[in-house]
């Protein structure tokens, strides 16, 4: 018989109402113990919680009751929604914790429902995101593979590799039987289509994950050019130092905004000059490799600037600051970050770039690092599988199982009991 645990869903201290949620065996003894008896499931009952051992009534609460296995955790599931203070949830947890139940750990609940079947990992996944979500962009990606989206592009996937490694350990296990020498053809090609899928689902520009992290902008140019004042600007904040002394900037400094429903992350960086400056040296280093790694780059140029020969790399914007005082480069977006003229333009612009690089696609994307190192493996095993030179039918088997195991992971469908701990104490308590 397993654990019956308890944790705070939501609410505390002067928050109104929390919900204080129960799972495991325990959970409607635990119940009855409290309110007097079970409410009918899924129905909310009003009852007065009282302690069980004087009587005295704690509070007047919300209680709901979900039998196993129709709960969220695939076990009984209980929940207590009772006033915010402290005192009572104290309380609460003393009572429960003698009726020997213990406080959930990270995503606990959510553990769960996935061992229980109730969840595949990839939705398990999404529940941290979606209770992560700043914007509405990260809020969507994560409904929709809470909504199994992802999971059913992946098993999709599984299932043809089942039948073609079926078809191949066929012609390996009854090599007397006449059957079609046809079929490892047929395999053959089936093989190289789905690595083609696989191949054009990787191809997605990181957008997945890139929506979920948040898109990166860097800032940068020549000192005094009014980088930080943009930063400032378009932050609606003070967040970086303004100063008229040349290489004020010495660090990466970042500020995270909510764009159009996307997350974007500023990026203010020293101002790009040689220097004797061992400190400012080591920040315009760290700049050039900012700059080099960012989704977009907002390069700023002063009155009377040339636009500059920018190297191959990230898309740029160039941005003529302090317009108020000349005019810059023609192919430059005039602005002033002094005075605000020209900002509601070059926003709408980085919100219109922002949106093309990471508009959803069809398919699901893939969101996670660690999802795209599993499909990565699984096409080069199905490279290995369609190698070109004599290779028995008992390797490129192998190759298929072990593509076949790497999709497996992104959704839990193999042992990933290695994984579980990693991925779960990411979660707050409560889920």
């Amino acid at each position: 018989m397993g654990e019956t645990i308890f944790a705070l869903a939501s609410g505390r201290g002067r928050a109104g109402v929390a919900v204080l949620r129960l799972s495991g065996p325990r959970a409607g003894g635990a119940v009855a113990a409290l309110a007097g008896g079970l409410p009918a499931p899924r129905l909310a009952r009003l009852a007065a919680l009282r302690d069980p051992g004087d009587g005295t009534v704690i509070d007047r609460a919300l209680v709901l009751w979900f039998p196993a296995p129709a709960s969220f955790t695939g076990e009984d599931v209980a929940e207590f929604h009772v006033h915010g203070g402290r005192a009572i949830l104290n309380r609460l947890t003393v009572i429960l914790g003698a009726l020997g139940l213990r406080p959930a750990g990270p995503g606990e609940f959510t553990r769960r429902a996935f061992e229980n079947g109730k969840l595949d990992l990839s939705q398990a996944e999404a529940i941290a995101d979606l209770v992560d979500a700043e914007t509405e962009a990260q809020r969507r990606q994560a409904l929709r593979q809470l909504d199994g989206a992802m999971g059913r592009l992946y098993e999709a996937w599984r299932d043809r590799l089942k039948v073609l490694l079926a078809r191949l350990e066929a012609l390996i296990d009854f090599p007397d039987e006449g059957l079609d020498e046809a079929i490892e053809g047929e395999v053959l090609a089936g093989t190289a289509r789905l690595r083609d899928e696989l191949a054009r689902h990787l191809a997605d520009g990181h957008r997945g994950e890139r929506l979920r992290d948040g898109f990166e902008i860097a800032i940068t140019g020549a000192p005094n050019v009014g980088k930080s004042s943009l930063l400032n600007r378009l932050a609606a904040a003070e967040v970086a130092i303004v100063s008229e002394i040349p290489g004020t900037t010495r660090d990466v400094i970042e500020v995270a905004l909510d764009l159009g429903g996307y997350r974007v992350v500023l990026i203010d960086t020293a101002g790009l000059r040689e220097t004797d400056d061992p400190i400012e040296r080591e920040g315009v280093r760290r700049a050039r490799q900012r700059a080099a790694t960012a989704d977009l780059r907002l390069h700023v140029v002063g009155p009377g600037d040339p636009a500059p020969g920018l190297k191959a790399g990230p898309e740029t914007i160039t941005v003529a600051n302090k317009a108020d005082l000349g005019p810059g480069p023609a192919d430059a977006v005039p602005v002033s970050a002094r005075t605000g003229a020209g900002i509601d333009r070059l926003l709408a612009l980085i919100t219109a770039r922002v949106a093309e690089r990471l508009e959803p696609g069809e398919a699901p994307a893939i969101t996670r690092a660690r999802h795209r190192l599993a499909v990565e493996e699984a096409v080069a095993a199905l490279e290995r599988a369609l190698s070109p030179l004599p290779l028995p039918a008992e390797l490129r088997a192998e190759d298929l199982r072990l593509a076949l195991r790497a999709l497996g992971r992104v959704v839990g469908a193999v042992d990933v009991e290695d994984l579980l701990d990693v991925i779960f104490f990411e979660f707050c308590i409560g889920k």
